[in-house]
């Protein structure tokens, strides 16, 4: 197993200090596009883009975003996880760069979850 460098340990602090900063209250919400080869393939570059023009045109500074890989809903992809302080997190599936948009305003800016694109709400645990 190769040793961890300083860049590793560093790319690894600030993504633990933006998980602690939603925490405390210093970020309205983290979302994370989920880029795996089956989201990339969906489309999900092109919802990322979205949602950064978004938050550039808002120009809020207080939504982290973030990426992961596949969530294993690949027919389902691209997705989106939203979380926001205190409340539970919504994943939702087979997002387009206008449904991004629409859950940006909505969910991230206004408060409220687009149940129409929602998959899931709060935990996910699937067992």
């Amino acid at each position: 197993m190769a040793r961890l460098t300083i860049e590793d340990l560093k790319k690894i602090k600030e993504k633990q200090h933006a998980t602690f900063t939603l925490r405390e209250g210093g970020y309205r919400a983290k979302v994370t596009v989920h880029m795996g080869t089956c989201g990339i393939a969906a489309g999900a570059r092109e919802v990322m883009a979205a949602l950064l023009d978004e938050i550039t045109q808002s120009k809020v500074e207080d939504v982290i975003t973030t990426t992961s890989g596949c969530a294993g809903l690949c027919a389902r992809e691209p997705m989106v996880t939203v979380e926001v302080m205190n409340k539970p997190p919504v994943k939702y599936g087979d997002i387009t760069a206008e449904k991004m948009k629409e859950i940006f305003k909505e969910h991230i800016l206004g408060g409220n979850p687009v149940e129409k694109y929602a998959l899931v709400v709060g935990s996910e645990t699937t067992y």
